[in-house]
């Protein structure tokens, strides 16, 4: 199944201002890393995976659209899955990318 090319290209203006951001090919999707943390994901399942510090995520896990990412089995402490029209609205997308750019911003950058 192929990534949609649309919701990626709406969320690479939201990134410019977070350069350096680089795109890569992973969990079957394209990812975004902000000074080389994954931030976001487009998954090839039109959701979108949203890194999110661990203290907020059961707060964000009761909003529209988000669901928890399960990897191995289990659910992830620090990502959300976003699915569904909250992805269609422009306003929700821009708030969730920002999410995850907050999220790595106090990160060491990655060589």
């Amino acid at each position: 199944m192929a990534i949609d090319e649309g919701l990626v290209a709406r969320i690479r203006p939201l990134l410019e201002p977070h350069e350096p951001v680089d795109e890569k090919r992973m969990f079957g999707g394209l990812a975004f890393l902000v000074h080389g943390h994954m931030t976001v994901c487009v998954t090839s399942h039109r959701s979108l995976m949203v890194r999110v510090r661990e203290e907020d995520r059961d707060a964000l896990l009761a909003l529209d659209g988000a669901g928890e990412m399960v990897m191995r089995g289990s659910a992830t402490r620090t990502w959300v899955l976003m699915s569904g029209p909250v992805l269609d609205d422009d306003a929700a997308l821009a708030e969730w990318v920002e999410r995850g750019v907050e999220t790595v911003e106090d990160l060491p950058p990655k060589a």
